[in-house]
């Protein structure tokens, strides 16, 4: 078949139809909430779906804001998903750099020590973390969410698989340059390193953002709770608000969508390239 001057085959299109297919339905869900949240409760559930509404009812996103606290639990997110993923960017590159490019006594034992919690559900040591974190004073604060997220055996993984990509003899240049590790990963390895950091910070920000059990766990005060636990709330005192509830679940999932389109041509790139070495 040929479809704008190129051949194209009949399997290529097909595959095509099938992604585009896969892909509406996978977008379907989204677009019933963002049009149940412009309309009044009564016409949430009407059948058949009304996908864009007569009469939007643009107030729904003004009352979220007014119902519960959310400028607060938006704000609390933020803070703790910034810092999380400031501090897993900075944790993880810095070790991925020493796993990857320096050598020292039993490295490729402790690599694999610390790989291998991945594989090790969070369930297993949920409460020896929340008794650490009580004995330390840290619970009922931020704190306590920022400092067990600080590190990740994912992220220094990703990062020391992107770091292997890079040639040896670029680092040792350096080193004949004068430079010491600190600089060599803070001007080569780092600049060098922007899908992998790309990658990670998308992965970070969106785990971190949508937390549920582990701000659940440690935050009992309603100053101090995430958008997760506010949704919950809402949820809980609003359960017939079917127009609130998702607008103010089209609000918790903004700022998620906004960071995977500000960095998603990094994305795919970052993905394959943590994987060219092994």
């Amino acid at each position: 078949m040929i479809i704008f001057g190129r051949k194209i085959k009949p399997s290529t299109i097909g595959l095509y139809v099938l992604i585009i297919v896969i892909t509406i339905i996978m977008l379907l869900p989204f677009a019933w909430m963002l049009s149940a949240s412009l309309k009044f409760n009564r016409e949430v559930f009407e059948f058949p779906i009304h996908w864009i509404p007569e009469n939007p009812r643009w107030e729904n996103y003004v009352q979220i804001w007014t119902k519960i606290p959310l400028g607060l639990f938006v704000f609390n997110t933020a803070k703790i998903t910034i810092m999380v993923t400031l501090l897993q960017l900075f944790t993880s590159s810095f070790a991925a750099y020493a796993f990857a490019k320096l050598k020292f006594p039993y490295r490729d034992v402790l690599f694999l020590g610390y790989i291998a919690t991945i594989a090790m559900p969070w369930q297993v040591y949920m409460v020896p973390q929340f008794i650490l974190m009580r004995e330390f004073g840290l619970y009922n604060t931020h704190w306590a969410l920022i400092a067990l997220q600080a590190f990740t055996a994912f992220g220094v993984f990703l990062m020391k698989q992107f770091y292997m990509s890079i040639p040896d003899e670029l680092c040792e240049a350096a080193r004949v340059d004068g430079m010491n590790e600190y600089q060599i990963w803070w001007k080569i390895m780092l600049p060098l390193s922007k899908p992998a950091l790309s990658t990670l910070t998308i992965f970070t920000f969106v785990f971190a953002w949508n937390d549920f059990l582990g701000p659940m766990i440690y935050l009992t005060q309603t100053d101090l709770k995430t958008i997760q636990i506010g949704l919950r709330m809402f949820i809980s005192q609003y359960s017939a608000e079917y127009g609130l509830i998702m607008a103010a679940s089209v609000v918790a999932i903004v700022p998620v969508l906004a960071v995977f389109l500000a960095l998603q041509r990094f994305f795919v790139e970052g993905v394959a390239n943590a994987g060219l070495k092994g």
